[in-house]
Formats: C-alpha cells, structure tokens, sequence
C-alpha cells in the first residue's frame, strides 16, 4: 500500500491506495486553522500541519482496515510558495506565510524592479514573480523581522517541510520549487543571483534544500517517526511536489491534450507540456511538473473562498446555497461580481477587494449574489484559461477537482461557460491521490512500472459527473462574459 498526502490551506487529506488491486481503500482529514489579520496577512503554524498529518493518517488507516505495517511509501503534496524558515534546531523562526498572504505586494513590486521588470524576470526565471510566491516573503522577513531572518538556517516549502520531518532530509523538487521566484524554471535549478538579491546574507549552498528528480526518492522513514506511526523500516518517501503539480498526476493529466482546473480555496488552471513554455501573459507561471515535463498555470486567489463568505453571510448550508444558485438564471438578472475578497493574482491585483455591481432594487436577490458569486469565480478561471493560449486551445476535456467539484450546477456551469466537457475524477482531491501514484512510481520504477501505467490503473473518472457544454448555454454565457471583461476593465484599467 501507499499513502498519500496532500498537506492543503484548509486541512491535510490523506489517501491510502493498493496499487496491485487498482484502488483507494480509504481517505480522511483534518482541518487547520488559518491566521488572518490586516493588509492581506495569512499565516499558519506548521506544528498544526504534523497533528493533521498524523490525525488523518490514523483515521485513514483505521477506515481502511488495514495495518500501518503494510504501508510501502508516503508521497506528500502541498500548498504550494508558503515559506517555511527554520533555525539551526528545525524550529521556525516565524509562522508559515501562505500562498494566499499578500502582505509583501510592496516587497514583490520592488523585487521585480530590481530583477529589470517583467522582461528581466522572464530572462531569469523564466516567470514573472507574483504576490504570493516565496520570494517576496523572503524579502518581507529581512525587512520586518531581521532577527528571525539571521536565525534562518533552512528555506522549505510546506511539502519540503513535511517531507523533512519524516525524512530527516532538506530535499524539494522542481514542480514545488517553480513557485519560490528564485528558481531557474526552464533549466530546473536554483537562480542563484536572484536569491542573492533577495536574500544577500544568506548562504544558499547551506539554506536551500537539494533538488531532486520527480523520480528520486526524499529519503526513507525516520526510526522515531516510523514508530510513532506504527510504520516498517525502510518505508520510502518520495519527492513529492505542490499541490497544483501533484493534483494534475492524480487527474491524469501528465501529457498533452488535457486540462485540469481545481475549484478550490483558490482555483488553477493547467495543463502538461513536454518543453519550457513561454506565453504573452506575465500571469501564466512556466512551472514544472512533479513528472519531469513542464505544467503551465494560472492561478486565481477566490474560488471557494470567495463562494463560501457570500454562502455563510446568508447562514445557508451548502444544499441550500446550491438551490439558490440554481433558482436564479444565467447571468443573475444583471448582478456582475468581481470576487476578489483575498485580491487577485489573476488578474494580477493584489490589493483588489470584492465589487458586486449592477445591484437594483428588483435584482438584489440571495439567488442572483448567490449565483453571481459562483459566474464571477468562474468567469475569472475562463479568464485565465485564455491566456493560456495554445496549450490548452484544442483540449478535448476538462478534469475537475477541488471542492466546488462536487456541484452538479457548476460542473455545468464550467462546461457552459468553457464550451468544454467536464468531468471529476472519482476522487475530486486529486493531489493525494497523486502524492500516492508518484510515490509508486518511485518505489516500483527500477521493476519497469510507469507513472502512465500507473495513471491508467487508478485515475478513475466518475462517468456521472460528465457534463457536456450545451451550445445554447455556450452562446447565450458569451455576452454574460463580455460583461464581466468590460467591468474588470472599468473597475481595474483592464488588469
């Protein structure tokens, strides 16, 4: 058996999978809670990750009947760009700042000027840096904290971070590594010179982990870890990866012609490339995969979350939201949202805060925000797709995962509003399911077991889920669509 983990903003999730049968035997999870305060500040304790780590792990196990004893190898996916400073003891010396934290929209601002604007970044990493990667965290601690920031002694990711604990091992992998902003994403290697800018003082060959091939393992199960978990000696971790670069494993998606998007706390659109893309867009992130490839990606700040203020402002559960949503019609009678609560990367407005526009005295219903909210979320991952471009112009299908996957009416409501068909895979939290495959693949590789044959064996698509776009809904969702474009330029310049 293997495990897999997917360390998230909300909670860690835990798979357990028996490749030699095809199947999922059993998943669990328990949740975080996140620190928010003022000027866009999102932080967690990554003692919080292990007891959640551990608490699934258990639940997992004891749904699934079966002994910790037989579990051959643990992959770990994980929120990707949160910083992870630790000191010489592998304490922190601040609280993990989040992908969703943007707090140092001055210090990446200031970073990208200093790397010669969009065109310099490009040139250096091959991506333009973005409020939310680790960069400008980096930046925001030398300035804010100084003392924690001498005490640095290792710089992970949250994966790295948990991978670190049962390993023992300052590892990380290329996909992960994309999002820090100081990462070589085209030849898959630190950009030492940008670090340097960054974080003059520090000694990158001592404080940046070592990375690995997607293939290669972390290490193996620490004794006293292996203890505390019930597991066996020599119980392989694998290089594991984010969340974004794992959950496109556990769709399937690991060659061309397909794309994922992830209706989660925030939402991503991606989609697998065999070479270094470069796009028009400074949004679209050339980030590898967790596979050896490339998995261009956009990345929206408010999905789910934005969807679930509006639902909990109405004290609604989600069935009832759900109604709400369903009982009004295409467009909200007029009601035009920008969702951008926790600002927005893309479009690239960090500082943004929600619009809900066009209310009337006749169309300021629950149903149509509640609607509205859902399109406007949507809308802006259609937005997103678009720059995409080529990549993803001619894919014959959407995989759909994250929580809001779980809506028939916005399952339809993607198809529509893409002119794409959608479907879920039967497990919608598709980054443990590819923490687990990539895992097997690690371990089984040297017997001639591939990633593919093992995609082909346990990705299973939930034929129910299927939804096909229906050309009246496709037409009549474009003039809906033009109307949200010409409010985001109104409102943003065309941002």
């Amino acid at each position: 058996m293997y495990i897999g983990v997917d360390c998230g903003t909300q909670s860690t999730k835990v798979v357990v999978v028996d490749v030699e049968r095809g199947g999922i035997l059993a998943e669990a999870s328990c949740p975080h809670r996140l620190d928010e305060g003022e000027n866009g500040r999102r932080e967690q304790a990554p003692a919080e990750w292990l007891a959640a780590l551990k608490g699934a792990f258990f639940a997992a196990l004891e749904r699934a009947g079966v002994p910790a004893s037989d579990v051959r190898g643990i992959g770990v996916s994980g929120q990707q760009h949160g910083m992870v400073a630790l000191d010489a003891d592998g304490a922190p010396v601040y609280p993990a700042k989040l992908w969703c934290d943007t707090e140092t929209n001055a210090q990446n601002i200031d970073l990208v000027a200093r790397l010669g604007g969009e065109v310099g970044c490009l040139d250096k990493l091959g991506l333009v840096l973005q409020t939310g990667y680790t960069a400008s965290k980096l930046a925001w601690l030398r300035e804010q904290h100084p003392n924690a920031y001498r005490r640095i002694d290792s710089l992970l990711l949250p994966h790295d971070y948990l991978n670190y604990w049962l390993t023992g091992e300052r590892v990380t992998e290329a996909g992960d590594a994309s999002g820090t902003g100081y990462f070589d994403t085209r030849n898959r290697c630190w950009q030492l010179d940008v670090f340097a800018e960054i974080a003059p003082e520090l000694d990158p060959a001592k404080v940046l982990p070592r990375v690995l091939e997607a293939h290669e393992p972390a290490g193996f199960v620490r004794p006293a870890v292996a203890r505390e978990l019930g597991l066996s000696d020599q119980v392989v971790v694998s290089s594991g990866g984010g969340d974004n670069m794992l959950g496109a494993i556990g769709t399937g998606n690991i060659t061309p012609g397909l794309i994922t998007l992830s209706l989660g706390t925030s939402g991503t659109v991606c989609a697998y490339s065999a070479t270094p893309v470069e796009c028009d867009s400074a949004m679209v992130a050339n980030f590898c995969s967790s596979t050896g490839g490339w998995l261009p990606l956009i990345c929206t700040m408010n999905v789910t979350s934005a969807t679930t203020r509006v639902r909990e402002l109405f004290g609604l559960d989600l069935a009832a939201f759900s109604e709400k949503v369903a009982s009004a019609p295409m467009g909200a009678e007029g009601v035009t949202v920008l969702p951008f609560f926790n600002g927005e990367r893309v479009p690239m407005l960090p500082d943004a805060s929600a619009d809900f526009l066009s209310l009337t005295s006749l169309n300021t219903t629950q149903a149509n925000l509640c609607r509205g909210v859902v399109e406007g979320a949507t809308f802006g991952l259609r937005y997103g797709l678009e720059l995409l471009g080529d990549i993803t112009a001619g894919a014959s299908q959407i995989r759909l995962i994250g929580g809001g996957a779980n809506s028939p009416i916005w399952r339809q409501m993607v198809a529509d509003i893409t002119g794409t068909q959608v479907i879920c895979p039967e497990i919608t939290d598709a980054a443990a399911l590819g923490a687990a495959l990539q895992v097997a693949w690690c371990d089984q590789r040297a017997n001639g077991v591939t990633l593919e044959m093992l995609c082909e064996r346990l990705v299973h698509l939930d034929a129910q889920s299927l939804a096909d776009p229906h050309p009246e809904r496709v037409a009549a969702y474009q003039p809906i669509y033009a109307r949200y474009c010409a409010a985001l330029e109104q409102r943003h310049g065309g941002a």
